[in-house]
């Protein structure tokens, strides 16, 4: 496993103002554009700046699980989306549903574990590590054919922007959906050790397919692009790349900005490895930054009850740089979505009990990262989750989801101007600057 950081995280402390990018330059997403999250807020960007979008597709699976390219009607509607062309080219990262002919997938051989063997389940490595093989290059294979396309599409002396989106890798197997709700929203007699699960087989075997998803389609990347970055450069325009990674988030606690982090983030691991990969591009002279962004909700993340909490704390960051009218009609929205009788002092002082006890504090060691969960966390974590939920006219209308889509606004053009010209491979987007982008966007 990838070793922790020991130095403490380079923060983005100042709004970034230089702009490179103009009409007629390259944005390539690469990574399909789903529903809320992240990459909607730079692909604003990219649309406001009047770039031509490029965007691929992870493709899709059809009964008999091979992997195939958009329909005309798939595509035409994912354009419509993206706001720009797709290259149907199957970009599938992952190496869980990829197998010789006629041998068993990783996923298939998950198939007879249940909730009683899971953990004493040896699985045949030799084969997982032939899988392994067979998917990585499928999936490079793919890449120097979607390389092969978009060369042709970009122009001479075009700046161009490559934002990677990649994440993810957990198999489709039944019993790892019963563990994982254990792991991420089981307390009391449901509770689960996160570190159970990565001890064994079938945990080793997530991790490696998290670090293809996550990590390793960073370096393909820039790897298949390289053609295209060397071109571009001697002709005078510029290439940048980005990542989103996450790694905690700084939050006012206390009156201080301070690190903190949910547990138990099992693809924390292959998010470090994505920073080590950023970290060895820079030193070749790649502009490539993984930027470390907070907590929100999305589609993804929802299955992680506890990770929106530290997102409440942002209204106090929002008071906190400038107490301006938006701010306050900020305050006021959260405070309409409270049931009679509770109001945000009741939910912050809940968070404020969660932040200021023994066993959160004990998870704030960043050189530690990222840390098994315990029963006593998840114990306070998903009952003030819950307490906090409960506290709401409507459990589909939350806090944390305004308070998620403020904070896509901001990192948008956080990543977006900051590319322009990076301070370094790893950059952490805390609260305190997420503040400052939406007070300066809604001046």
């Amino acid at each position: 496993m990838i070793k922790p950081m020991m130095n403490p995280q380079k923060s983005l402390k100042s709004l970034p103002t230089t702009h490179i990018f103009r009409p007629g330059d390259v944005f390539v997403l690469f990574g399909e554009l789903f529903g809320r999250g992240y990459a909607n807020g730079l692909v604003n960007e990219a649309r406001n700046a009047g770039m031509d979008i490029i965007g691929i597709t992870v493709g899709r699976r059809d009964e008999h699980n091979a992997l195939r390219p958009l329909t005309d009607e798939e595509l035409a509607t994912a354009e419509a989306h993206l706001g720009g062309r797709i290259i149907n080219v199957p970009l599938m990262a992952g190496f869980d549903l990829d197998a010789p002919a006629g041998t068993p997938t990783p996923t298939d051989m998950l198939g007879s574990m249940t909730l009683k063997n899971w953990a004493d389940v040896n699985l045949d490595w030799s084969h997982i590590d032939t899988c392994r093989a067979l998917g990585v290059q499928r999936f490079k294979d793919a890449v120097a054919e979607v390389m092969a396309t978009l060369d042709t599409m970009i122009p001479d002396g075009r700046n161009v922007f490559f934002a990677h989106t990649m994440a993810g890798g957990i198999p489709k197997a039944k019993v790892f959906l019963a563990i994982a709700n254990r792991i991420y929203k089981g307390s009391g007699d449901r509770f689960m050790s996160s570190r159970q699960l990565l001890d064994s087989d079938l945990g080793k075997l997530i991790l490696q397919n998290f670090d293809e998803v996550t990590a390793h389609t960073f370096q393909h990347l820039m790897e298949g692009s390289s053609a295209i970055r060397k071109r571009i450069e001697a002709s005078g325009g510029e290439v940048r790349y980005s990542a989103y990674g996450y790694h905690g988030t700084e939050i006012l606690i206390d009156g201080s900005y301070q690190w903190q982090t949910y547990t138990s983030y099992t693809q924390g691991y292959a998010k470090m490895r994505l920073e080590r990969i950023a970290e060895s591009a820079w030193d070749q002279g790649i502009k490539a930054v993984v930027y470390n962004c907070p907590e929100i909700r999305t589609n993804s993340s929802d299955i992680f009850v506890g990770v929106e909490l530290p997102l409440i704390a942002l209204l106090l960051a929002l008071q906190k740089e400038d107490p301006n009218p938006w701010t306050q009609a900020q305050w006021q929205a959260c405070a309409d979505m409270l049931l009679e009788g509770c109001s945000l002092d009741d939910v912050l002082g809940k968070i404020n009990a969660f932040n200021g006890s023994e066993v959160a504090k004990s998870f704030r060691d960043f050189a530690a990262w990222p840390m098994s969960n315990t029963a006593e966390l998840a114990d306070i974590m998903i009952g003030t989750s819950e307490a906090i939920t409960k506290m709401h006219k409507d459990r589909k209308s939350l806090i944390t989801d305004h308070l998620s889509s403020l904070v896509i606004e901001a990192v948008g053009p956080l990543m977006f101007k900051e590319s322009s010209c990076p301070s370094g491979p790893v950059l952490w987007i805390n609260h305190d600057i997420i503040a400052k982008q939406l007070n300066e966007l809604h001046r």
